[in-house]
């Protein structure tokens, strides 16, 4: 086409009639092995390495190239094939565009040139020790990156065959952050991770690299050769069990007797959507879903803002019976929807365009992705302080009104793993900082540092289908109905009103003190009531005719201990007493302390402990073997 081109602009068959020589009489050295030079133009688009426009060299050295006699003014500069590789001055400066003026020129036929340096690039070495065993034999390795805008076919980036079997090419470019990858010559065959699935571009900085240096990689994988949907990792196994998983627990939870229904709700919501953002995250990361539904890669971020308050909600149902939605609830989702917001320009991209930004790792997307995951950092930070300071204040209120341990140990555990959670990713955000700004090659660490916040998020619902197993009542309506938390109630002021130390003592209370404490002893030995598993402060203060808040009183200042322990002492003591009486040999300590109030093996053995100092195999000797 471009002889063509010629022949009409000119006239003349291009090489019949060529009048005007260019030729390079001296040279500075070559910066890579591939000694060819061209002629970019002004009349070829200034094209760097246009084959059309090569200097051929004779027998002598000397390169040269001829160009039609019809030229009169003509701009032009020689290189080595790409703009990374173009002539400059002595000192490795840029230089200005040579120009051709038929007028000017001391010979219009004969251009004679000499170059006396090459533009001073940074010059990357790359050596390709190994390739997968799979590589077909006639396979061609381009290396392809930002600095020829990601071209995976470029003939200047293609990489050499040696004698001694690795691959080379030479890359050279001014820019301060290289990322690249290695392909056979389009996406589709594009280097991979040891699973097959796509890599994160490989990162080199400018100053980590000496231009004598040789730069030593191995390909893994072919992404297309790698059968990804045929061999599965366990990392994605474990990932979409917890995703199976989340759905079985939600049909268990759903399908108990008696189950809560309106705390539940809210687990119910997390769990599904736990269960979606994990399966997308899997079926997003393979190669075939990434390329044909580019944009799911953005949805598994919107877990950032709206797990946590799920949860939170949740707790607060559970704990406290809040309204169905909590005080200023919409407040809760100002920044999802902010977040929102934000993505919505990609999501309403095309899809290949959405693909370049994120292969090229575009500033607007890195910084998108660091300003998000830092604010939702501190975000879930706070969720996480606030349903931890919730469970610790309801125990506490709890110990002051019931005398019955309620099971919140799986609430615990999942605080543990949101905790191991919240420090992998202040870790992983504090890499990536540190990697960008002091240009150290950091991606595959945060990578994996990222994934292992994925695995540990997903056993969640794993340990909540063990407790959902082994514990379902935690999971039903209590037992036992909780008086003192009333449905409109805020957890803040009950919370408050029970912890709040008693700075007046009642005048009354302090001068009968004696008299009320004999009263309630004299009712605990005759009438037993600890041996009611639920017995609460309500409960007592009405058989005893007192007001709760009286007899709160009465246990705390009179005895210096919460309702829960004051229970639980006479319960311990009434376990002693039946366990040495010799008409109970043929009882276990389990089916004695059932008998005296205890509603559990656990509550019993840490209620003993904390009575005794001991377990009650210590304290008594283990004269009884258990059945």
């Amino acid at each position: 086409m471009k002889r063509l081109l010629l022949l009409v602009v000119f006239g003349l068959p291009f090489f019949a009639f060529a009048q005007i020589r260019v030729e390079i009489t001296k040279h500075t050295p070559f910066k890579t092995a591939n000694q060819r030079l061209f002629l970019a133009c002004d009349f070829n688009n200034w094209q760097p390495g246009d084959v059309e426009f090569e200097l051929k060299r004779d027998v002598n050295g000397v390169y040269s190239l001829l160009l039609p006699d019809s030229l009169t003014h003509f701009k032009y500069k020689v290189t080595q094939g790409s703009w990374g590789l173009v002539e400059g001055d002595s000192e490795g400066n840029s230089r200005p565009d040579r120009v051709y003026d038929r007028l000017t020129e001391p010979n219009p036929k004969l251009l004679q040139l000499q170059i006396e340096g090459w533009e001073a690039h940074a010059t990357y070495r790359f050596v390709v020790t190994s390739i997968p065993a799979n590589t077909p034999k006639d396979a061609v390795i381009y290396i392809t990156g930002n600095f020829n805008n990601w071209n995976t076919s470029d003939e200047n980036y293609r990489l050499k065959r040696q004698m001694d079997g690795t691959y080379r090419v030479t890359v050279v470019s001014d820019l301060d952050r290289l990322e690249y990858k290695f392909s056979r010559g389009d996406w589709n065959s594009v280097e991979g991770k040891e699973n097959g699935k796509t890599r994160p571009n490989r990162l080199l900085y400018r100053n980590e690299s000496l231009k004598s240096d040789n730069i030593t990689v191995e390909i893994i994988s072919w992404e297309d050769l790698s059968g990804t949907f045929h061999s599965i990792s366990i990392y994605d196994l474990l990932l979409l069990f917890s995703a199976f998983q989340s759905a079985l627990l939600i049909i268990a939870i759903t399908s108990m007797q008696d189950y809560n229904r309106q705390a539940n709700r809210w687990l119910v919501v997390s769990l599904a959507f736990m269960a979606v953002i994990v399966l997308i995250r899997v079926v997003s990361a393979y190669r075939e879903v990434a390329q044909e539904y580019t944009k799911l890669l953005l949805i598994p971020d919107f877990v950032l803002f709206l797990y946590a308050p799920l949860f939170y909600f949740y707790i607060q149902k559970l704990l406290f019976k809040t309204p169905k939605f909590p005080s200023k609830w919409w407040g809760h989702f100002v920044l999802p929807s902010l977040q929102f917001l934000m993505y919505l320009p990609y999501f309403l991209m095309e899809d290949k365009s959405l693909q370049i930004k994120i292969v090229n790792r575009d500033v607007d997307l890195i910084w998108l992705f660091w300003g998000t995951g830092t604010v939702a950092l501190m975000v879930n930070v706070y969720y996480w302080l606030a349903s931890r300071r919730v469970i610790r204040s309801y125990r506490a209120l709890y110990a002051n009104q019931a005398s019955y341990e309620q099971n919140l140990q799986y609430l615990s555990t999942v605080l543990s793993l949101q905790a191991v959670c919240l420090v992998l990713w202040l870790f992983s955000g504090g890499l990536f900082v540190v990697g960008y700004f002091l240009k150290m090659d950091t991606i595959s660490i945060v990578q994996k540092s990222i994934d292992t916040i994925w695995l540990a998020f997903s056993t969640i619902p794993y340990f909540l289908g063990y407790f959902a197993i082994h514990q379902p009542e935690i999971f039903k309506l209590p037992t036992q109905p909780i008086s003192f938390l009333k449905p409109n109630d805020e957890p803040s002021i009950i919370i408050q009103d029970a912890l709040t130390p008693l700075v007046e003592k009642e005048p009354e209370l302090v001068e009968n003190l004696s008299n009320y404490k004999e009263k309630v002893e004299s009712y605990m030995k005759k009438n037993k009531p600890y041996t009611n598993p639920g017995l609460t402060l309500n409960e007592l203060a009405q058989k005893l005719k007192m007001t709760p808040h009286l007899l709160s009183k009465i246990i705390n200042e009179g005895y210096n201990k919460n309702f829960f322990d004051f229970i639980n002492e006479y319960r311990i003591e009434e376990f002693k007493l039946r366990f040495e009486d010799p008409r109970n040999r043929q009882y276990t300590m389990l089916s004695i302390a059932f008998e005296v109030g205890f509603n559990s093996k656990t509550s019993f053995n840490r209620a003993f402990k904390k009575m005794t100092q001991q377990t009650p195999r210590e304290f008594f000797y283990e004269s009884r073997v258990e059945e």
